[in-house]
């Protein structure tokens, strides 16, 4: 099973429908607080619709608490454009951890520490004028590439 962890996510929009990718591959959401919403939240809901009571979840109250946590993946990727090295050379393992910043900052330098230079990974792109793709397509992009590795073998 693969862990897609969230950052202190802002858009209602983009964590439901991580939230229906999660359910549909069969791995779990864990959500860092503080987030820009209510996880009740009628957006939240529609986005992820009669997925997100097939939803494997958690909640943790800041990024020391995840850290903290017997919940979380032992190895976590960290997605971010910082990055020099890119996903497609990354070795993913079934129960890794695939962490996306939020959509506004990211994560912050203290996450990129403890992450450390050798997992943390950006999705190339062909325009370097642009700044990033939206959360959740990072996020579906790095889950089929890992579960494709993962169950190549």
């Amino acid at each position: 099973m693969l862990h897609i962890i969230l950052f202190q996510p802002q858009i209602p929009q983009n964590t439901g429908n991580i939230g229906r990718l999660c359910a549909v591959t069969d791995s779990c959401l864990h959500l860092i607080h503080p987030l820009g919403f209510e996880v009740d939240s009628k957006h939240l809901r529609r986005s992820g619709m009669d997925y997100w009571d097939s939803l494997d979840w958690r909640q943790h109250a800041e990024w020391d608490s995840f850290v903290a946590s017997p919940d979380r993946p032992e190895r976590v990727w960290l997605f971010t454009t910082r990055a020099k090295q890119s996903f497609w050379n990354a070795r993913f393992h079934d129960g890794d951890g695939l962490l996306f910043g939020n959509e506004g900052s990211g994560c912050p330098d203290e996450v990129h520490d403890w992450v450390g230079d050798a997992r943390r990974l950006r999705i190339p792109h062909r325009r370097p004028d642009l700044r990033s793709l939206n959360l959740s397509t990072c996020a579906g992009i790095a889950t089929y590439a890992a579960i494709r590795q993962i169950e190549a073998g």
